[in-house]
């Protein structure tokens, strides 16, 4: 393993958020209700950042693309380190797709599973999942562009739900939209088919379960759920797709709605002391996921 101890010592490496955000009141606490903005603005910037990359995802992701994806990753070839060295990859991440925050992801990381931990104390296995449920977002740093990485997941092969967002301006250039194999509302489904044979739009949920199982990882199954569709804001927010889940997908729903609000509302909230906190999270990922893992 290597020295990371050594790595984290080097400080001004690390992101001090308090830099950024002491100045900007835009970061500050604000009600539930203003978070998860897509209204469009063309001359606001981080709007705009927002809705091009949406619209780069929902003009992108087709069948064919995902399977693409998914062949080129699920070989888990492309590089190794331990979740401690990929975790702080995301010192050098902000998600283009987020209306919330522009900050980079390792501090949201830890934001989510802070809070986590202060609210379900004795379990452990939960504060982990809060840590890692991003780590899918390294695919940036491979030339993988954001839009097939970070934002809302949906499934492809069916209709998209008017629970999207931006879905009335665009799909207009996916071309599944005029594949009548994948335009109806079950498409290449069967009803109630379950999630587990639902192919989702590809991003760093479904990337990040897949390398937990390829690397035998010792969280439980809950916690696997609400990495690999904490995004589908469409199904577990917005009321949409429960005709594709099985009945186990829908008692899961309530887990990933529990984390949700985790992921969600710390976004601009206190700031954790990283390096303190260190030392408890590498102690989880021993005992969930330890050593250097294929990525």
């Amino acid at each position: 393993m290597r020295d990371l101890t050594k790595m984290m010592m080097k400080r001004r490496e690390i992101f001090d958020p308090s830099e950024l955000l002491r100045p900007e009141p835009k970061f500050a606490d604000k009600p539930i209700s203003e978070f998860r903005d897509y209204s469009i603005n063309e001359n606001d910037p981080m709007k705009e950042r927002v809705r091009q990359t949406y619209l780069q995802m929902h003009t992108h992701q087709t069948v064919g693309f995902v399977q693409g994806r998914m062949d080129r990753w699920l070989k888990f070839d492309t590089f190794e380190a331990t979740i401690m060295e990929a975790l702080f990859k995301l010192n050098d991440l902000v998600d283009e797709s987020d209306p919330d925050v522009d900050i980079p992801n390792v501090v949201h990381a830890f934001q989510t599973a802070e809070r986590i931990r202060a609210e379900h104390p004795d379990d452990d296995w939960f504060h982990l999942t809060g840590l890692i449920h991003d780590l899918g977002k390294v695919l940036a740093f491979y030339d993988e562009p954001q839009w097939a990485v970070v934002g809302d997941t949906f499934p492809v092969g069916c209709a998209w739900a008017d629970s999207i967002v931006y879905r009335d301006t665009s799909f207009q250039a996916n071309p599944d939209r005029f594949n009548p194999k994948y335009n109806s509302k079950y498409g290449v489904y069967k009803p109630n088919c379950g999630l587990n044979s639902v192919m989702m739009s590809w991003g760093h949920d479904e990337y990040m379960y897949r390398f937990l199982k390829y690397n035998n990882t010792r969280l439980p199954e809950v916690a696997l759920y609400m990495i690999r569709f904490h995004s589908f804001y469409p199904w577990h927010s917005g009321g949409s797709y429960d005709y594709l889940c099985s009945e186990k997908d829908l008692e899961m729903k309530k887990w990933v709605l529990e984390f949700n609000k985790y992921d969600l509302y710390t976004k601009s909230t206190k700031l954790p002391d990283i390096e303190s906190l260190i030392p408890y999270y590498q102690g989880l990922i021993d005992k969930y996921i330890p050593g250097e893992l294929k990525w």
